[in-house]
């Protein structure tokens, strides 16, 4: 990539979410400014401690605390315990984050990362079938600046102890961008990734623009039209599991001569500014287990 396309992508990949000096909002918003925990409230017609809603609020809906090349440190602490599901060598624990919202320690299972998703075409082997099996159903990639990966896993390190592989990220050494693998739920009665598109309108005194999203559906949904076929930026929130691997009986410790933690991300929404052509997709499989 020449130097002017670098600075380029920093331009864009930085100002995804303008630093949020105006709020990202929603048009079906509700939730309480009160911070009582004892409190149940509703949150996109759930009910949930009064916490919990205020950091989904602020993911989700204001699109606070995220990770991003040339952001500020978020605000966010990691967290897991690991436990043995009683068959293999491997442990495994989802992730908690625990946000500082104006001082309130607030705990749910979603981050968010400025990141870019791939929804492009994957190239077919010779008998028509796909060569990235589940591509845009079960899974896809998303695209996030090198920096931007160390980041997380050094909060990772330090919220939890274990230090992260890259194994399953695929690296561009030329635009020094990692992609990842990120899972979506797609089996009948679970709740697909929603996919949204930024909306600006002027604001009534005349100030700065308002920014709202509207749904489009879900990412399968989107996938499947062929004008949605592109690389699309902006903020992609993730549920977040981590695996060890060990033994039955005795439960692995970071810095005990265990290997490194992989990381699985589980994509539940993206709220897209636009498509970009800074990143050059993956169209087929880069190991042989994506043949299968």
């Amino acid at each position: 990539m020449a130097k002017s396309e670098e600075n380029d992508f920093d331009d864009f990949i930085s100002n995804i979410a303008a630093d949020n000096g105006q709020e990202a909002q929603r048009d079906d918003k509700q939730f309480s400014a009160s911070s009582d925990n004892s409190k149940i409230v509703k949150w996109r017609g759930n009910f949930v401690p009064e916490k919990e809603a205020k950091a989904l609020h602020h993911v989700f809906d204001n699109l606070q605390d995220h990770f991003g090349h040339q952001r500020p440190d978020p605000r966010v602490r990691f967290n897991t315990s690991l436990a043995h599901p009683g068959h293999g060598q491997f442990w495994s624990g989802d992730l908690e984050f625990t946000y500082n919202i104006d001082g309130d320690h607030c705990t749910i299972a979603y981050m968010s990362i400025d990141s870019c998703l791939d929804l492009t075409p994957k190239l077919l082997h010779k008998l028509g079938q796909p060569l990235l099996k589940g591509y845009g159903t079960s899974w896809v990639y998303m695209h996030l600046p090198e920096p931007t990966f160390e980041r997380i896993k050094s909060y990772v390190s330090v919220g939890t102890g274990w230090d992260v592989s890259d194994e399953g990220a695929v690296y561009d050494p030329n635009r020094k961008l990692y992609a990842i693998k990120a899972k979506m739920h797609h089996a009948e009665g679970e709740h697909k990734p929603s996919f949204w598109v930024i909306k600006e309108k002027e604001a009534s005194n005349g100030g700065n623009k308002i920014v709202s999203f509207s749904r489009l559906g879900s990412v399968q949904e989107v996938a499947a039209q062929s004008h949605q076929q592109h690389v699309h930026r902006g903020v992609c929130i993730f549920s977040v599991s981590m695996e060890v691997e060990g033994t039955p009986n005795f439960k692995p410790h970071p810095g005990a001569g265990y290997e490194e933690a992989d990381l699985s991300f589980t994509l539940v929404s993206a709220r897209t500014w636009g498509i970009t052509d800074f990143v050059a997709p993956i169209v087929h499989a880069t190991s042989p287990s994506q043949w299968r």
